[in-house]
């Protein structure tokens, strides 16, 4: 088989394609996701402990030039280099978030599952019914 040939099988087959629906409908999910965990759950978590923006949670770990603001784009625009943890808090509750949706989607398929009902048994072949009655018949 030529290099074309092989490729075109392998960028046909099942797997590749469902892998290929699956990053598509993965990556909008994750800016679901995000929208959720950026405009709906953190303000509430932000207001609970007293912050709204969780990205102005920051250390600066250098001198702060006299009259620079003290807010995370500032002290970036001032080449200050910065300990920003709220960016990681952010994205760990989103990861939580999502591995959580994710959870519940997979127990959802799984009891759906299982509440299918079994497939019914395939018919005998007619020979083996015919050696059945056969082996009935001379039994009697």
């Amino acid at each position: 088989m030529s290099f074309m040939s092989d490729f075109k099988e392998f960028a046909v087959k099942g797997n590749v394609v469902d892998l290929a629906v699956a990053v598509i409908i993965g990556g909008a999910f994750g800016k679901i996701v995000q929208a959720l965990v950026g405009d709906i759950i953190m303000p509430v978590v932000g207001a609970i402990i007293g912050k709204i923006d969780f990205s102005n949670f920051f250390i600066p770990l250098g001198t702060v030039p006299p009259g620079t603001d003290m807010t995370l784009a500032a002290l970036k625009k001032a080449n200050v280099p910065v300990l920003a943890y709220g960016d990681f808090i952010t994205i760990a509750i989103n990861f939580m978030i999502l591995a959580f949706v994710i959870f519940l989607m997979v127990r959802l398929i799984s009891k759906l599952k299982r509440a299918e009902p079994p497939a019914p048994p395939a018919a005998t072949p007619e020979d083996i019914l015919l050696l059945r009655e056969i082996r009935d018949s001379v039994k009697h």
